[in-house]
């Protein structure tokens, strides 16, 4: 198997940011995003997982949390793509289905080459901790645009916070599934992803 471990940056005038992300990792991660709730929802996205990821983001959040959760996202996104390669082998599409107290998530991924996302999950309040609970949706979006993939979430329940760690809990255990190499064909009647 080839090394699927990648480290890309990304600076704007509102974010500088540094991922390491390895796909083939034990679940170790070391994330600084300056917002303590996002941090929790990736090091709980990184164990369930099984990725070794390192985030660092120096972001605006003296104004608000949405160029650091939408630049990380974008950000992520890439390094799965890069990390990937030319996708022979994956499995490609997976789903999870996690619940967390009264909330449950399922989330479906494909590895397609196609960005989509579907997000079907309400929150009661604006915040979950420090973050804007609308950011969720907008994070999501931003890592299926560059990572080129297909996101379906459904969720419900009645805590915000349990609601959101069940989404990423599904999705880390979701690509878990989908980024395993499994077979040696690229999973696509087209021959390519």
């Amino acid at each position: 198997m080839t090394n699927r471990c990648v480290t890309l940056k990304r600076k704007t005038r509102e974010t500088d940011i540094n991922i390491t992300l390895n796909i083939d990792g034990e679940g170790k991660s070391t994330i600084d995003t300056g917002l303590k709730f996002f941090d929790h929802m990736l090091e709980s996205f990184t164990k369930h997982g099984f990725f070794d990821l390192d985030i660092k983001v120096d972001g605006d959040i003296e104004v608000d949390d949405h160029h650091t959760i939408e630049d990380t996202g974008l950000l992520l996104g890439e390094c799965f793509k890069e990390a990937l390669g030319d996708k022979v082998g994956l499995e490609r599409m997976a789903h999870s289905m996690v619940p967390m107290d009264e909330a449950l998530a399922t989330v479906a991924v494909d590895i397609s080459g196609r960005n989509y996302t579907v997000f079907n999950a309400e929150f009661t309040y604006q915040y979950i901790g420090d973050i804007t609970s609308q950011n969720v949706k907008h994070f999501m979006e931003s890592f299926a645009n560059t990572s080129l993939m297909n996101i379906n979430i459904k969720a419900e329940g009645e805590n915000d916070h349990h609601i959101c760690e069940a989404i990423f809990k599904a999705l880390a255990k979701s690509l878990n599934n989908a980024t395993k190499i499994t077979h040696d064909t690229i999973l696509s009647t087209k021959g390519s992803l």
